[in-house]
Parts: structure tokens; C-alpha cells; sequence
């Protein structure tokens, strides 16, 4: 055969649709590489639609010649991700191929046996994972099956044409078949003793009649705000950059409910449980210094300063107003400054400036009926706080007796690169001591 008439027998892998919905694909995980040896039924990639992340199988079988795609690619719909065939195969005419329409899918009839003869649509490629099944035709003359799932079916010695579909339009895909010889298994496997018991009368049951649920699917979508897309950014870089760990303290605060009670009898403005938290959280920083710090990449700065930043939900998200310099600062100028700046915050007046310097910062969802949680860390802080509700519990005192004790749960959350497990620990100790013995505060 001349070179002219000689035809290549490579064939190009192109990227099939896995969901009604599905325009292009992320290879999640690319599994092949050239000069790996492909079988019909192996997975190719993991690839993410729109829907769900699928497992891509095979249907051709050859050694990987070429790959044209990577691990986290966006591929469009029939677009080319590897071509296969034999050493020596010619297949650069498949580089340059334009990628062909999807054509209809084309049912397998009953009474044809042989794969190599039927045209099928490209989702029929692989076994994908989804809630929506469809079951098989029943009163349709022609059968829905990829060839994989009729190979398997004729090697198994299986009649095909019992196997349930859970494909899209109840096509039977290879998980179906394996599920049936499995199932086919264990009924065999039944003893053999069964056949001889005595067969009792089988009561007539009257079927259950469901009522018609009259129902429509609907959702609203809204468009991401830049205040949204920000707060996405930062803490996505935060939580990903960052390796957070966190630590849990349980602290009794039945003396600081009583200081407060006191404390406001006299106080010009009212002194909330979370003026009395900051003022805690700056006067155990004073004492840890290695907790009021920032990750610079190649260095590590230890801030001389305490500058609060306090978390606000507003309607489009959350705003951090910072206190600066709280640990020179009296409750009630803590209570007056912090009611001030959420008030700025929640009304849109709050200046760029008054939510810049910030070197720790606390997120107090006690008021919400959160008991615990895990904040994710502020940059360019090295810690934040989270403080949760004041739960009542019962406990034993030194006598036996049993007390009611208000239990409040803070959770710090560390950057691992800057504080180590024993220095949150003794900054914990320290906050912890402050509430407990709120008089600590005032030294």
C-alpha cells in the first residue's frame, strides 16, 4: 500500500457530554499518559461537569500516542483530550481535525448482537454517577445499552434484555450489568432447603395509593457583589494559604456575668458581653505577643500595637471595623467606639480606614444561639477568635454539691506557620484567666 492511500489508524478520545446541561468539562484528574496502554471499561479522567465529578471510561482500546490536555484543563464538549492507537500510527491529521457535532444517539435494536455495527451517542462512553434514574423501556422494541454493558452482558452469559437501565433514558450502562450478576449471584446462593418447605397461603395485600403531588422545580440567582467577591477572595487565599489549626477552651463565666451586672450600675453606657471579650482578648495579647502577629512571607512581624478587628454581618456579607490600640482603652470606651463602627458598618458609612490595621481580630456568633464554631483567620492576622453563646450546665462543686455554671466556648483558629500549638494554648490560658477573674483586667 502507497503512502497516499495509506489511512492511519489512530483514533481520537474526545471529551463526551455527561449531563443534558454540560457545555464543557474540567479534567479533575487526568489518569492516562503517553505510552500507557488503554482497555475498553478503563477510566480515562475524573472530570468535573456541572452537575458532579464523573468518571470517564473508555470504550476504545490502543496505546495513548498523544495527550492534549492536563490535569485541571477546561475542555469543550467533543474536544480532543488524547488520540490512541499502535506504535508507528500516523496522527497528526487528527491534531488539526475540527471537533465534529454531536450526532442523536442511535438505539441498539433486540435483535443485534454486534457492537461494531451500531452508531451510539458519545455519552454511552462512560458510567456516570447521578441521582436521576430513568428506568429501562418496557413496551420500546429497541434496547438501550452501551457496547461495554453488552460486552460484559454476552461474556457473563447474561440476557441483556433483563437488566434495568439507571442511564440517562434508561440506558444500560456497565454498572447495571455488574449489579445484576451480583444480584443474580446471591439469589443462587440461596439454600437449597428453601425449595422444600411447605408453601402457606400468601395474604392478598391491597396496593398503597400514593397521592398526586402537584409540585414545580424554581430557584432566583443574584449576581455576585464585589463587597461578596472580595470577602471570597480573601478568605479563600486565608484558608488555603494558611495551614489552620484550631484550639477549643471552655471558660466559666459566672464572674464576669456578676462584674457586668456592677460594672453597668455605674458605667455611663451599657458594657455587652462582647466589649468585656475584647477587653479580655487585648490584655491576654499584651502578655502573648507571638499571637499578635502577621505571616510577610520571608519574615514574621510582631506587632507592637493591639488593634482589634471586631466581625460585623451586614445584609452582603461581613465587615471587620477595627478598635485600635484596645488594650488602653476602658470598657466604655470600647462599648461606645464598637457600637459606633457597627452601626457605620451595617449602614454603609464605615471609611476604608476604620477597617484597615487590624493585627487580631473576633467573631462572636454568641448572640445567634451558636454554641461553637471555627473562624476561618483574617489577614494579614496570624489568629482569630471565635467566640460562642453562654451555655447553662450543671456540675459539682468542691463540696459535691451540685452548681449551675455558665459556660461560654472560645475557639482560636492559628496559622501554623506563626503560632505553634503551645503558644495559642497559654494565650487561651491567659483570656481565660481574664474572664474568669475579671478584676485581672483592671491591673
Amino acid at each position: 500500500m502507497s503512502n497516499q492511500t495509506k489511512k492511519t489508524m489512530a483514533e481520537a478520545l474526545r471529551l463526551p457530554r455527561m449531563s443534558d446541561t454540560m457545555e464543557e468539562g474540567v479534567i479533575a484528574e487526568l489518569l492516562i499518559k503517553v505510552g500507557d496502554t488503554v482497555n475498553t471499561g478503563d477510566v480515562i479522567a475524573e472530570v468535573e461537569t456541572d452537575k458532579a465529578t464523573m468518571e470517564w471510561e473508555s470504550f476504545q482500546e490502543g496505546k495513548v500516542l498523544y495527550v492534549a490536555v492536563a490535569t485541571g484543563d477546561t475542555v469543550p464538549i467533543n474536544g480532543l483530550v488524547a488520540i490512541i492507537g499502535k506504535d508507528g500510527d500516523d496522527f497528526q491529521s487528527l491534531l488539526h481535525e475540527p471537533a465534529e457535532e454531536e450526532e442523536p444517539s442511535v438505539e441498539t435494536s433486540k435483535e443485534d448482537d454486534t457492537d461494531n455495527t451500531v452508531e451510539f451517542d458519545m455519552e454511552e462512553q462512560m458510567t456516570a454517577s447521578t441521582n436521576e434514574k430513568a428506568p429501562s423501556t418496557s413496551n420500546d422494541s429497541r434496547l438501550k445499552a452501551s457496547p461495554l454493558a453488552k460486552k460484559i452482558a454476552e461474556e457473563k452469559g447474561i440476557n441483556i434484555q433483563n437488566v434495568t437501565g439507571s442511564g440517562d433514558e434508561g440506558r444500560i450502562v456497565k454498572k447495571d450489568v455488574e449489579s445484576f450478576v451480583q444480584s443474580d449471584s446471591a439469589n443462587s446462593s440461596a439454600p437449597a432447603q428453601q425449595n422444600q418447605i411447605e408453601e402457606k397461603p400468601v395474604a392478598t395485600t391491597v396496593p398503597v395509593q400514593l397521592p398526586t403531588i402537584v409540585a414545580e422545580e424554581s430557584y432566583t440567582e443574584e449576581r455576585v457583589s464585589q463587597m461578596r467577591k472580595t470577602i471570597a477572595r480573601r478568605l479563600s487565599e486565608s484558608k488555603f494559604q494558611a495551614p489552620h489549626f484550631y484550639l477549643t477552651m471552655e471558660v466559666n463565666m459566672n464572674n464576669t456575668i456578676a462584674a457586668r451586672k456592677q460594672i453597668n450600675e455605674v458605667s455611663p453606657v451599657k458594657i455587652s458581653f462582647n466589649d468585656l471579650v475584647i477587653k479580655a482578648t487585648a490584655t491576654a495579647l499584651r502578655k502573648n505577643p507571638a499571637v499578635n502577629s502577621s505571616w510577610l512571607g520571608d519574615k514574621i512581624r510582631y506587632n507592637n500595637h493591639i488593634h482589634i478587628g471586631m466581625a460585623v454581618a451586614v445584609a452582603e456579607g461581613l465587615m471587620v471595623p477595627v478598635i485600635k490600640f484596645a488594650d488602653n482603652k476602658s470598657l466604655s470606651h470600647i462599648a461606645i467606639e464598637s457600637k459606633q463602627l457597627a452601626d457605620k458598618a451595617k449602614s454603609k458609612k464605615i471609611t476604608p480606614e476604620e477597617m484597615q490595621g487590624n493585627t487580631f481580630s473576633i467573631s462572636n456568633l454568641g448572640g445567634f444561639g451558636i454554641s461553637e464554631f471555627t473562624a476561618v483567620i483574617n489577614p494579614p492576622d496570624a489568629c482569630i477568635l471565635a467566640v460562642g453563646g453562654i451555655k447553662k450546665e450543671l456540675a459539682y462543686d468542691v463540696n459535691k454539691n451540685i452548681v449551675e455554671n455558665n459556660i461560654m466556648k472560645l475557639t482560636l483558629s492559628c496559622d501554623h506557620r506563626v503560632v505553634d500549638g503551645a503558644v495559642g494554648t497559654n494565650f487561651l490560658l491567659d483570656l481565660k484567666n481574664n474572664l474568669e477573674n475579671p478584676v485581672m483586667m483592671l491591673v
